[in-house]
């Protein structure tokens, strides 16, 4: 949407805040992306936030910042900071509440009454913070081992395993751990028996090719019928936003590439346009164009992998192979073009690793063309076939206003009929140069799910054939000094590039005070990084919001009822990669 109307629709949120609530209620912060940002007393917290729900139907992301090291931290900070970023998608705007607390009394009423996807987002900030939220319905830990000690994203929890003692497990040790481990229903919010019922309980996962990674849900079944089903995440934890701190601006994108592991460059998009916003850069056309149709070839790389597995899940062998060896044609460009396959890492700050080589146009032309037969192909092998059909038609139903409650994005919440799209809606990096439909469906059951992404990947053809065909001359990175690293060809021109190179590369740039976030659509809904910089070379926080982590939460809600096999048919409809969830 139009900047200035965005401003317009956010300046009249924040007067009604103050009209109901009175300014002086209300501290605000600042920051490099535009988005209102408001920080409220404690105990008006809850009272704000359910005058806010009706504007703003989705809470986007809920997380934690540990300000006690923060040199420049905002003036209302306390010790920890726990951040509400809500999302209208009907405006098209976005708002931030803020509340601080001490560290002797860290503490907030918990929302999840308000939205339910707040249940997930305060146990993440309990576990990594030690924040409490009182009221909240089972505060226990959620990424972390029931048996950690401490909160692993504050300050004073170690970075690496070199500063922790070395490991050990001894009998009473071990003991302990298997203790812990041990299921207990109860605490899980389940009862054994009624009066006239004995449930069985069954676990489905962690090691299990239906739950697409290390996921567990643990089943309380009535004979093959769905009492209860609890999901159980945090096996694939590996502290990616922890590494952020410790990371330089420059040597963290290499991470990103492995959240969404199958969404390669695209993970890299969100992060560094949100440090673009931190320091004012603004990338060339060329690298604009070149960005959009890597991400686009990625989008298709990863429907491809979702579209042959959902039809492998539902009981069809053969799509899978065919829409594999697609996915190798596909890498096949992507290794032409950057030199990596699944994980290039190849966007940089201000623009692009490369220039495109030599030849890269007759290889994407050649993709391109081939594709629109095979997928009318797959159409006819698999989702007009009546087994696909009766396994997922009417399966896991659920509509806008549930999705939205849930933080469901991307095409999992335009399966329900919800006509939004980042790339148009709110155009992000050239996007609003090209011109495409946005697929939606009308039953948000798990047949629409994978029909909208099917189409999807014949819109991302469509864009990248306007790149191809538009691609505009100029430089692939930009010239502003805080670009990293400056073009590599100019290193052996000048003594001064070649410093600015090294620096960059080993201390890193350093990024202006303050705040921003980048949401993007990605291969599996809104993708947001939050960044704050303290004035160094290293993110003083920084906050993955994730597609995957909601769509997981929402599985109790609309499986309840339903035998096994449409379980397995609702996961594969959902499109998400552990390493998403747990990051």
């Amino acid at each position: 949407m139009p900047q200035a109307q965005q401003t317009s629709d956010s300046n009249a949120t924040v007067n009604g805040l103050f009209s109901r609530f009175g300014a002086p209620s209300f501290t605000t912060q600042p920051t490099q992306d535009n988005t209102p940002t408001l920080w409220v007393e404690r105990h008006k917290l809850l009272e704000v936030l359910a005058h806010l729900r009706a504007e703003f139907p989705m809470l986007l992301d809920l997380f934690g910042i540990d300000e006690r090291l923060r040199e420049h931290r905002p003036e209302a900070a306390l010790d920890f900071t726990i951040v509400y970023h809500l999302l209208s998608l009907e405006a098209r705007e976005e708002i931030r509440i803020k509340v601080g607390v001490s560290s002797d009394d860290a503490s907030v009423p918990s929302a999840h009454l308000i939205w339910p996807n707040a249940n997930w987002y305060e146990r993440e900030a309990w576990d990594m913070y030690g924040v409490e939220f009182s009221g909240h319905p089972n505060l226990r830990r959620i990424l972390l081992p029931p048996t950690w000690e401490g909160h692993a994203l504050r300050k004073d929890h170690p970075a690496r395993a070199t500063e922790m003692e070395p490991f050990s497990l001894d009998e009473e040790k071990q003991a302990a751990e298997q203790e812990a481990l041990l299921f207990k229903p109860e605490e899980w919010g389940m009862a054994r028996a009624t009066e006239d019922t004995e449930f069985m309980f069954l676990n489905l996962g962690p090691n299990h090719p239906s739950v697409h990674g290390v996921f567990r849900i643990a089943l309380q079944l009535d004979g093959e019928v769905i009492v209860d089903a609890v999901p159980d995440i945090g096996y694939h934890h590996r502290g990616a936003e922890k590494m952020a701190e410790r990371q330089t601006w420059h040597s963290f994108i290499p991470y990103t590439d492995r959240i969404d592991y199958l969404g390669g460059v695209m993970n890299n998009l969100a992060y560094v346009m949100a440090i673009e916003q931190l320091a004012g850069i603004e990338v060339p056309p060329r690298a604009k164009i070149i960005r959009i149709m890597m991400a686009e070839l990625f989008r298709i790389s990863s429907h491809l992998v979702f579209y042959g597995t959902f039809a492998q899940d539902v009981g069809q062998m053969s799509p899978v192979f065919y829409m594999f060896a697609d996915r190798e044609r596909l890498f096949g460009i992507i290794e032409a073009i950057t030199g990596g396959r699944m994980h290039p890492a190849w966007f940089r700050i201000g623009g692009v690793a490369q220039d495109l080589p030599q030849g890269w146009d007759k290889m994407v032309r050649e993709f391109i063309d081939s594709m629109p037969a095979r997928m009318d192909h797959y159409q006819t092998m698999a989702m007009d076939n009546s087994i696909l059909k009766q396994r997922t038609v009417g399966i896991g139903e659920y509509d806008t206003a549930e999705a939205l409650s849930w933080g469901i994005t991307g095409a999992s919440l335009r399966a329900t009929g919800m006509d939004f799209d980042l790339r148009r809606d709110r155009p992000y990096g050239g996007y609003d140069e090209f011109e495409f439909e946005v697929p939606i469906g009308n039953r948000g059951d798990s047949y629409d799910r994978a029909a909208v992404r099917v189409e999807e990947i014949r819109q991302s053809l469509r864009i990248i054939r306007q790149c191809l065909d538009n691609m505009p001359e100029g430089p692939y990175k930009s010239e502003h000094k805080l670009t990293t690293p400056p073009p590599k060809e100019r290193t052996m021109q000048d003594i001064e590039t070649l410093i600015h190179h090294f620096l960059s590369v080993s201390w890193g740039p350093v990024m202006p005070v303050g705040e921003a976030s980048f949401p993007i659509e990605a291969t599996k809904g809104i993708n947001n990084y939050h960044l704050v910089s303290d004035g160094g070379t290293t993110s003083y926080r920084t906050r993955i919001r994730t597609p995957s982590f909601p769509a997981l939460q929402q599985i109790p809600d609309f499986c309840k009822g339903l035998l096994i096999p449409d379980l397995i048919a609702i996961i594969a409809s959902i499109d998400f990669v552990m390493a998403d969830v747990d990051r």
